[in-house]
């Protein structure tokens, strides 16, 4: 394999920032119009809503708060239990503890590295209030599964698809399945605002609570009638994700173009599982990640991260499973394992695969892998 000297590293993740977003923002700031109540907000609300075919959209200002608004209005608090994957970002966990509420943490699947069906359905217990369904790294959930467990057991379903933008279950759009959904827009997302983060739902009465809770409880202004925050998106913020979310099918896909790329190279390298992708579902690949059998592949996961990054190639680890943590330690049910999210823990990687990233780059990045293997 002829040797590539690279003059700049390859990213895992680079937003696509073009004229159009200038020109949105520009508009905003000549406005006036800087703060949450500018125009630019309303606007993204509703060709998000539009878009992704929900009723109600909120704008927040970062996908946390959106879970921690979501959960609020639910009626979340002190006595509940929510079920939360073990491997995800911090963010779930972090917000139910947040409500007064314990998060009770289940397994994931080897197969699609998201909630599994099963252990929730074992977890439940009479204080279950709700599930969080985290699509991890852009790959939905086997929702049908988790809709039926959670109706026979009066159970709310929030989805949070911070990764996964245009991700599709059975032809549908995540995001539109359970009770409320929330979305991320921060800096390495598919469609970003910077920072920032959107609350979906068909229930007039939910939307309510959050636009209410989101705008420090305050109706009409200076009059205060719940207890509220400050959660809002600014206008600067929306005229980004605005133009960002009319570019959104191009934005994804070229992030499936990647993965077909990764999936053609990489495809019969003993050691290296694919990004997975299901019969029932269309992900949106927000990272393209593998996992890597040392055994099999003739490198450990992190040795493999080392020799890439020498090679200019940025990749990151998979997130660590919730339960080994010391601020979650002590919501672990009886000390348990959690054997599948902690294996695709300590063996998953994301690739670069942010939409500006170009074919040769990704080739690069995969044939290097393909000429690693067993080479060491």
């Amino acid at each position: 394999m002829r040797r590539v000297i690279l003059k700049y590293r390859i990213p895992v993740a680079n937003p696509d920032i073009g004229r159009e977003e200038e020109e949105l923002v520009l508009d905003a700031i000549r406005s006036g119009w800087i703060s949450s109540q500018g125009p630019y907000v309303r606007r993204f609300e509703e060709e998000f809503a539009r878009w992704l075919g929900v009723k109600h959209a909120i704008a927040v200002s970062n996908g946390t708060v959106a879970l921690h608004l979501a959960l609020l209005a639910l009626g979340v608090g002190p006595g509940d239990e929510v079920i939360v994957p073990d491997l995800t970002f911090a963010s779930p966990a972090n917000m139910v503890i947040l409500t007064g509420a314990r998060p009770v943490f289940v397994d994931v699947t080897k197969e699609y590295w998201c909630i599994d069906p099963e252990d929730f359905k074992r977890k439940i217990s009479e204080k279950t209030k709700a599930v969080i369904v985290v699509h991890l790294y852009g790959h939905p959930a086997d929702m049908d599964e988790i809709l039926e467990i959670a109706r026979e057991n009066n159970i709310y379903v929030i989805e949070d698809a911070a990764e996964a933008h245009g991700s599709e279950y059975k032809g549908r759009k995540v995001g539109t399945l359970g009770d409320i959904a929330t979305f991320s827009f921060y800096g390495n997302k598919t469609i970003t605002t910077g920072e920032g983060g959107m609350v979906v739902t068909n229930n007039d009465e939910l939307a309510d609570k959050i636009r209410l809770m989101r705008d420090h409880g305050m109706k009409p202004r200076y009059w205060h009638i719940v207890l509220g925050f400050n959660y809002r998106m600014s206008s600067l913020q929306a005229a980004l994700g605005l133009a960002q979310l009319r570019k959104i099918d191009k934005l994804l896909e070229r992030k499936r173009r990647i993965a077909r790329i990764y999936e053609e190279i990489l495809s019969g390298i003993p050691g290296i599982m694919l990004h997975p992708s299901m019969p029932w579902a269309k992900p949106s690949y927000w990272l393209y990640s593998i996992v890597v059998d040392e055994k099999l592949y003739g490198l450990s996961r992190d040795k493999l991260m080392e020799k890439l990054k020498k090679q200019g190639i940025e990749t990151r680890r998979f997130f660590y499973p919730l339960h080994i943590m010391p601020v979650f330690k002590t919501y672990a049910t009886n000390n348990e394992d959690y054997p599948i999210s902690t294996y695709l823990s300590e063996h998953g990687m994301n690739l670069p695969s942010g939409p500006k990233i170009s074919d040769e780059e990704v080739i690069y990045v995969a044939k290097t892998l393909r000429h690693l293997y067993k080479r060491n």
